[in-house]
């Protein structure tokens, strides 16, 4: 079975080099998105891997319970303290957030949110309630639209220490949250560009994993419709041929069921056998 990457950045291409030798293992996802576009879980999903989603936005969460089947999948927010918070949501795309700050960044770029009262859950009781207790916890990612800190905050590293712990936050040269994660006892590995992966300091021989970005050499696919596959405008002009072929197709096969059904088409099979039997 090929390796396919389903990940914007190629960060389930990193977790594999990292983990295929340790699996099937536990993660959990927060701010899990769509269980399959742009998802840096479904790959491990697929090869036996089990974990938690959380995704606060409703279709996300009802379509993560759907394709995920054997995960826990949660309809919260995860936050520094328990309780309820203004959740600015944008359904068609993964920009909701709990930060005004990140609200007012994405409105002035033009993002329409509806905002909503959501559910608020510490990480580490979530950790408490549903990671199974003698099984490894390998992967921990937090990708919250500007709300990591307090996700960071709510977390028991000394109790649930996850191998891998990969935060978004594109661009920024070192994220306000650091100092948090690396006094937990998690040491700096690698940055894409978009997150920022540490590692457990229990773990030092896994950091040859982060030496070099994916490469060809990690023989993996792209899946079908990837944005980094090549050519999208050729493969969308495919699709609309084919679809425009099947319609034309359905097209004359109901013209022809409907001629064969006339009584002139019968009255015409009917001579055409009554010629044959003359010529015989």
């Amino acid at each position: 079975m090929p390796f396919i990457s389903y990940a914007q950045n190629f960060e389930d291409v990193i977790l594999w080099r990292v983990f295929k030798l340790f699996g099937p293992g536990r993660y959990i996802d927060v701010g899990a998105n769509h269980p399959t576009h742009d998802s840096v879980t479904k790959s491990l999903y697929e090869r036996g891997w089990r974990g938690i989603n959380i995704e606060p936005v409703e279709h996300y969460y009802q379509a993560l319970c759907a394709e995920r089947p054997e995960d826990v999948t949660l309809c919260v927010a995860v936050g520094e303290a328990q309780g309820e918070l203004t959740f600015y949501e944008d359904r068609n795309t993964g920009l909701s957030t709990l930060s005004e700050e990140m609200r007012d960044i994405q409105q002035a770029a033009g993002i329409q949110f509806t905002p909503r009262t959501v559910r608020v859950s510490r990480l580490d009781a979530i950790c408490e309630q549903y990671l199974p207790p003698s099984e490894p916890f390998h992967f921990l990612k937090i990708d919250v639209e500007g709300f990591e800190e307090q996700v960071l905050r709510g977390m028991d590293f000394a109790r649930f220490r996850p191998w891998l712990v990969m935060l978004e936050s594109p661009f920024i040269k070192r994220p306000a949250w650091e100092s948090l994660i690396l006094e937990a006892g998690y040491q700096y590995a690698y940055c894409d560009g978009i997150n920022w992966y540490y590692l457990a300091q229990e773990h030092p021989e896994l950091i040859p994993c982060f030496s070099i970005p994916p490469n060809i050499l990690d023989e993996f696919q792209l899946c079908h419709g990837h944005p980094l596959s090549y050519p999208i405008e050729a493969d969308q002009q495919l699709k609309m041929a084919l679809a425009d072929a099947m319609r034309r197709a359905d097209e004359a096969e109901a013209q022809l069921a409907t001629m064969h059904s006339s009584r002139s088409w019968k009255l015409l099979h009917a001579l055409a056998g009554i010629k044959r039997r003359l010529f015989r």
